[in-house]
């Protein structure tokens, strides 16, 4: 069934002692912007959380496989498309109409493509560029965090030549104490129709998914992750009735005075509840 909402919306989540996204760059410390001192969280980052919980409820229903994941080449994936459609392989994307073809055969059979869209244009059987009607943009904490590297020891050796070194070694964590973590995010519903087929029950997992995205993710380096509210403007057409920064300026979070921010409830959450014409806010969590 074709959408007949935009919608915009906002996530609020918090981390614990943990580190949200570890940056390569930076020996895997939690991302931190230098100038500022804020905390952020990439966009992939929260897809792939998206993504990992959707194959998980999802697991062997057609048309809800993931394309992103590391189980065998994306190059593959393609090939398999065409064989689907019955198209000629290894032809270099020469035919345009099978390139079609193939492009509408991984919308409907892979969430994530049709969701969030996907470059496929490599390989011998290309399937062309999909542009996703939802798009995630990085999560910024609200308030600066404080990066902390916390030294720890291990008993167990990996060699011999180390166990006569001593009983324990030492290594290190990077975490933050705490940190409360806004996203913003869009549904177009007019490129949702125009080219990936994302379907109302679709953007229903979507919410599911950004709701409990936490829940079955939870690991000793990541500390304890919460999602904590999810809001959502609902335009009542296609195009939608209100610019999303308006909206989005609707929710305001700040640190209340004279507190360490340590917990969720150091914040205070500003709603205001008086929509533009045609827009309704829908409180998921």
């Amino acid at each position: 069934m074709a959408l007949a909402n935009r919608y915009d919306f906002v996530m609020l989540f918090d981390v614990e002692n943990g580190n949200p996204n570890g940056d390569p760059d930076a020996g895997n410390a939690p991302r931190v912007d230098a100038e500022s001192g804020y905390g952020y969280v990439t966009d992939v980052c929260l897809k792939r959380k998206i993504r990992n919980y959707v194959e998980l409820v999802k697991e062997g229903e057609t048309g809800y496989n993931i394309l992103i994941k590391p189980d065998r080449s994306l190059n593959s994936k393609f090939t398999a498309a065409y064989e689907a459609e019955g198209l000629k392989t290894k032809n270099k994307g020469k035919n345009v109409d099978d390139v079609k073809k193939a492009r509408e055969y991984m919308c409907r059979n892979y969430f994530d493509v049709r969701t969030f869209g996907a470059v496929m244009s490599t390989g011998d059987d290309p399937c062309g560029i999909v542009r996703g009607p939802v798009q995630i943009n990085f999560a910024r904490s609200i308030s600066p965090v404080n990066l902390q590297d916390v030294t720890i020891t291990r008993q167990a050796r990996t060699t011999e030549e180390r166990t006569e070194t001593g009983e324990t070694e030492m290594g290190r964590k990077s975490m933050i104490p705490y940190g409360l973590y806004r996203a913003e995010g869009y549904v177009s519903a007019a490129l949702a129709n125009k080219s990936t087929g994302l379907s109302e029950e679709d953007v229903e997992l979507l919410w599911t998914a950004i709701i409990n995205m936490f829940e079955n993710d939870h690991s000793a380096a990541r500390g304890k992750m919460c999602m904590r509210k999810l809001y959502v403007f609902k335009h009542d057409n296609v195009l939608g009735n209100c610019p999303s920064h308006i909206l989005f300026d609707k929710i305001s979070v700040q640190e209340k005075e004279n507190v360490l921010p340590r917990a969720f409830g150091d914040y205070e959450i500003t709603v205001d509840h008086a929509m533009p014409e045609g827009v309704e806010l829908i409180e998921k969590l």
